[in-house]
């Protein structure tokens, strides 16, 4: 036996850990890297905040087990969150793997594929609630979870060396609205099984205590939508149909009609309609349907809560939604907890609501929202029920893992490993640690094409954004003998005032740089290009004290 490699199980996240979405992980079995056998779980997105310019969204670098793609056995989905599921129709065609999925994520992810043109290309297996299946060489079984979505899942992975649980987006809530409670009977006969590792929600553990139940929302959402005159618009993420049904409810008991401002508003309540879901609520209005009623009748949720630009709460505050408006004395109701980073955003989209007259409510101001992740006190009641013998936070910035773990240690788990995304951790055989870094990053939303975040299309626009940026063209002949003035444009630099006086500077410098290039040869292409962008550099430098990018056009005749 002396020589021979042992099989491993392995934990690799490409994204989830050290931040706030992106999930995707994977876990491997076998003798390395490149023999392993995957499965991975989730494969989410992210969005970008101000300093990420022209950046639609972002999704993991796959490139790790892209390479590997023959071996990656298939892809589970957890549930229906973009943050879980947002990158599928983005990435499947790098993996051509089977995907599985519970009823409710399996429909919403149909919707999404019919976007990219991939509707009957992916394999999709739906599974039961509580169902069990095979992918590879893991046994695989989902376990139901509350969360702020129907049908989350914490699964457990069955591999020779082990169980994980991975637990997914969940809390424990006794009053979930839509869907049942999170199945602690189930997690408690894990516990007695035994647990390798189990790779835990790091999200809320900061806050002490137990996040809130969705049904106590109801009364005093009711209480605040009758004590509004005019019209109301709440805006929450579209995914959480128990907000959705709690909002309508409290409407209802008010008086209001509910329509749906957005197109993954309009998307969601179809998913939850054609499965199940919001059945006893009637049809939301559309947009077109909103403006025939009386003003203190309607009630409209909008998407836009984290201030996304072209949501649709973003273009009603700008006055630009063709459809839409909110002016003096109606009221926006934020039903959403600010995502890290996205406070700016919201921010500005706020103040130009107050600008119009409208009046603004949070959860600062009033009882609007409950967290869909567990509080500390949660978090110690599921290490109670797995009770592992490793602990890997994820789902959350290095701060909230680091507490999960300490939280982890307290309840007497033995191993503990904090992972950041690239980190290739052996759970088994032997105790757990990391054992290798594999490259990862992001990739960034281009128009309709990936690219990466940290790539040169993405550097420029941001070195543009900051510096600005200047074109200078320049008509030579043969001999590299100027045939017509330089033109010179510049962006973001110079007020309209001194552009000229600007200009006319720089053009007398790419003159000069010009006629110090010896005439016998002409100079090169590259030799002239060199000069001209030498001669804007240093003008703009000594002119404003700005290092611009530049693109220099040569044109010989």
């Amino acid at each position: 036996m002396t020589g021979k490699k042992a099989k491993e199980l392995v934990f690799l996240p490409l994204g989830g850990t050290g931040e706030i979405g992106m999930n995707c992980y994977l876990y491997g079995y076998g003798k390395g890297p490149d023999a392993h056998d995957w499965v991975m779980v989730d494969c989410g997105i992210t969005f970008p905040d101000d300093s990420q310019p022209g950046v639609n969204f972002m999704t993991p670098d796959p490139t790790f087990i892209a390479d590997r793609a023959d071996r990656l056995k298939g892809l589970v989905l957890t549930h229906a969150h973009e943050d879980h599921v947002g990158a599928v129709p983005h990435l499947w065609q790098r993996f051509g793997c089977p995907v599985y999925a519970t009823p409710f994520t399996a429909s919403f992810l149909r919707r999404k594929l019919v976007e990219v043109g991939l509707q009957n290309v992916v394999p999709i297996h739906e599974i039961p609630l509580k169902g069990r299946f095979s992918v590879g060489p893991f046994e695989m079984e989902y376990v139901t979870v509350t969360h702020s979505i129907p049908e989350s899942n914490s699964l457990v992975i069955r591999s020779p060396l082990g169980t994980v649980v991975h637990s997914g987006d969940w809390k424990f809530d006794p009053d979930p609205v839509i869907g049942t409670i999170s199945d602690t009977k189930r997690l408690s006969e894990l516990g007695d099984e035994g647990v390798l590792a189990f790779v835990c929600d790091s999200t809320n553990v900061l806050n002490p205590g137990r996040s809130r139940s969705e049904g106590a929302l109801l009364k005093p959402m009711t209480e605040l939508f009758r004590s509004c005159k005019q019209r109301i618009a709440v805006t929450c993420f579209a995914s959480n149909v128990a907000r959705l049904h709690t909002i309508a409810k409290a409407a209802e008991a008010a008086g209001r009609h509910v329509g749906v401002i957005g197109r993954s508003l309009r998307r969601i309540d179809e998913t939850a309609r054609e499965n199940g879901y919001l059945v006893d609520l009637e049809p939301f209005l559309v947009e077109e349907e909103i403006g025939y009623l009386p003003d203190d009748k309607v009630l409209m949720i909008c998407t836009g809560s984290q201030g996304e630009r072209a949501a649709a709460l973003s273009r009603i505050a700008r006055n630009e939604h063709p459809q839409v408006t909110l002016g003096d004395g109606d009221t926006v109701v934020f039903s959403s907890r600010v995502i890290p980073g996205n406070e700016r955003a919201i921010g500005r989209m706020q103040n130009d609501l107050i600008r119009r007259g409208v009046k603004v409510i949070t959860d600062h101001d009033h009882f609007v929202h409950v967290s869909g992740h567990p509080g500390r006190e949660e978090v110690t009641e599921m290490y109670g029920y797995v009770r592992p013998r490793i602990a890997v936070p994820m789902h959350g910035e290095l701060r909230h893992m680091n507490r999960n773990a300490e939280v982890a240690q307290e309840c007497g788990v033995s191993e503990v490993v904090i992972p950041e995304d690239g980190s290739l951790i052996r759970l088994a055989p032997g105790e757990a640690r990391r054992i290798d870094t594999v490259p990862t990053g992001r990739l960034s939303m281009e128009g309709k094409r990936l690219v990466r975040l940290d790539g040169s299309l993405v550097r420029g626009r941001k070195r543009a954004l900051w510096s600005g940026s200047v074109t200078a063209t320049v008509v030579v002949d043969e001999r590299g003998v100027l045939k017509a003035d330089p033109r010179v444009t510049s962006q973001g630099l110079v007020d309209e005032d001194d552009a000229d006086n600007l200009d006319r500077a720089v053009v007398k410098a790419i003159k000069a740089a010009i006629k110090e290039i010896p005439k016998r040869r002409g100079g090169s292409d590259e030799e002239v290009e060199d000069a001209v962008r030498s001669a804007v550099r240093k003008s703009f430098r000594e002119l404003s004290g700005k290092r611009p990018v530049i693109e220099i056009h040569l044109m010989r005749i």
